[in-house]
C-alpha cells in the first residue's frame, strides 16, 4: 500500500491541536539511517487506510517530498470517543532490518471440516493475531490457518501453525498456546412431562373419607 506524507515543521501540544483543526494528523518516522522525521498526513485518508488489514501488517510505501520510503506502521492514537486519529508512528525499514511484529491470522476451510459438517460444532477463535520474526522485507501479510480437518473437540495450539520460510513465531516461552477449538454444540436436557392423574382416580380419592 501507498500514502503520502508531508514534513511537519511545527512542533508541540499546541501545534499539533492546531494541525487537527485543519484535516491533518500529526506523525513521526523514525528508524533506519536518517533522524527521526516529524510529519502530517491528511486525516479522511488515514482513517480509512487504517481499516484495511495490510495497512496494519504489511510494508508500506510512504511518499515524503517526492521521494517513496518503505516503512512500518507501529503506533497509532485515537481519541477516546471521537472518531478522530491523535498520532501515528511508522518505522523506516530495509532487507537488512529484523523486527518483531503482530500479524493477523486467516482460517479457512471451517465450513468443510468435520467438526462443522458432521458434528455442528461451533470453531471458536482464541488468537486473531500471533507475533512473528523475521526480516521486514519478508513479513507476512497474515498467516493461514486451515480448519479443513479438524475434529470435534480438537484445539489446535500456535506450535502447529504452518509459518512461511525464514518467519519464526514469538510465544515468549508459552509453548500450549491455543489458536482455535472445536466446541461440541450444546445438548438441551428437556424436562420429561408430568403425567396427570387418570380422571377415575380423582373421583375415587375425593369419594374416600
Amino acid at each position: 500500500m501507498k500514502f503520502v506524507a508531508f514534513e511537519r515543521a511545527k512542533q508541540g501540544t499546541g501545534a499539533s491541536r492546531r494541525l487537527r483543526i485543519t484535516g491533518r494528523t500529526p506523525g513521526i518516522v523514525f528508524g533506519g539511517d536518517a533522524e527521526p522525521t516529524t510529519i502530517e498526513l491528511d486525516h479522511n485518508a488515514l482513517w480509512h487506510a487504517l481499516k484495511k488489514e495490510a495497512f496494519h501488517a504489511s510494508i508500506l510505501d510512504m511518499e515524503l517530498d517526492g521521494k517513496v520510503q518503505k516503512v512500518l506502521l507501529r503506533d497509532v492514537q485515537y481519541h477516546p470517543f471521537k472518531q478522530l486519529v491523535l498520532h501515528i508512528d511508522f518505522q523506516r525499514v530495509n532487507e537488512k532490518t529484523r523486527l518483531h511484529k503482530k500479524v493477523p491470522l486467516h482460517f479457512i476451510n471451517a465450513e468443510q471440516s468435520p467438526a462443522v459438517k458432521v458434528d455442528n460444532c461451533v470453531i471458536s477463535h482464541v488468537m486473531t493475531e500471533i507475533e512473528v520474526e523475521c526480516l521486514a522485507m519478508q513479513l507476512p501479510e497474515h498467516i493461514e490457518v486451515d480448519l479443513a480437518n479438524i475434529e470435534k473437540g480438537q484445539t489446535i495450539h500456535a506450535r502447529e501453525l504452518t509459518m512461511p520460510k525464514n518467519v519464526k513465531r514469538v510465544t515468549h516461552g508459552r509453548t500450549n498456546l491455543t489458536v482455535v477449538t472445536a466446541v461440541p454444540p450444546k445438548v438441551e436436557i428437556v424436562a420429561a412431562p408430568v403425567e396427570a392423574a387418570p380422571a377415575d382416580d380423582k373421583k375415587g380419592k375425593k369419594g374416600k373419607k
